[in-house]
């Protein structure tokens, strides 16, 4: 009984989550940038408690902490949230921090893997201009993320990747593309390790492109609770020194 409540508890907080920032007008596949196009299970859900954290040579930024919740609203659908709570802390003045900007999304896979075709779904973003632009919390307009995404597994081993094209208006912003592929094996039923390597063009006018990896994994503790986390840099362009850990719950 306690059981069955604590679980009921848990589902309504999170839809009244969904809720309050659904009605107000970066992230990935965790625990890495490069995502799969394999939906959460109908009627399933997965929650996130996550930390994000960016170096660059102007300062750090990131989320401390985001939530993120995924719904299975339909066979090869899921629904996406992210809401965060965003700081920057520039070199020459003073930290911000407050919230950011809402991600929306949905995840839609149309090829179902077989022996020799793997799985292909899309999952468009719109970033909300929820943050403080001024305070560099935000974006100040909305921006989309229209990507492709393929994943092949064989016995441990899995293996996605993809890119997609940002719409990224604002002053001094251009449009860019991001790639990445991503290979990763199970060693058991309680631990998961990968790498990534990707490459993004340009976001503002006067930016590089550049590239990087990611190395990490998941440790599961039971079939619902689990661990991520992921670290990397650039080996070209504005040398980003990325961090990520997240708790997540599956039910």
């Amino acid at each position: 009984m306690a059981s069955a409540y604590l679980k009921t508890l848990f589902c309504s907080a999170i839809l009244v989550i969904f809720g309050f920032v659904a009605c107000r007008d970066a992230y990935a596949g965790p625990p890495f940038i490069t995502d799969d196009p394999e939906p959460v299970e109908y009627r399933h859900w997965e929650f996130y408690l996550a930390s994000q954290y960016v170096r660059t040579a102007d300062g750090t930024s990131g989320t401390l902490p985001h939530i993120e919740i995924n719904y299975g609203a339909a066979p090869n659908l899921q629904i996406h949230l992210i809401a965060p709570v965003a700081f920057n802390n520039p070199n020459d003045s003073s930290k911000n921090i407050g919230y950011g900007d809402t991600e929306v999304g949905a995840k839609y896979r149309f090829v179902q893997e077989s022996k020799y075709i793997p799985q292909i779904g899309s999952f468009p973003l719109i970033e909300i201009p929820t943050g403080d632009e001024n305070r560099g919390l935000g974006n100040g307009k909305a921006q989309m993320f229209l990507p492709l995404w393929l994943q092949k597994s064989w016995g441990p081993w899995t293996s996605y990747g993809g890119g997609g094209y940002w719409i990224n208006p604002g002053t001094g912003n251009k449009n860019w593309i991001y790639t990445g592929w991503l290979l990763q094996r199970d060693f058991s039923k309680s631990l998961t390790l990968g790498g990534e390597i990707f490459h993004r063009t340009a976001d503002t006018i006067d930016g590089e492109s550049g590239s990087g990896f990611n190395a990490g994994g998941q440790i599961n503790f039971g079939e619902h609770y689990h661990f991520l986390f992921s670290a990397g840099k650039d080996f070209s362009g504005p040398n980003h020194l990325t961090r990520y850990v997240a708790f997540q719950s599956t039910f």
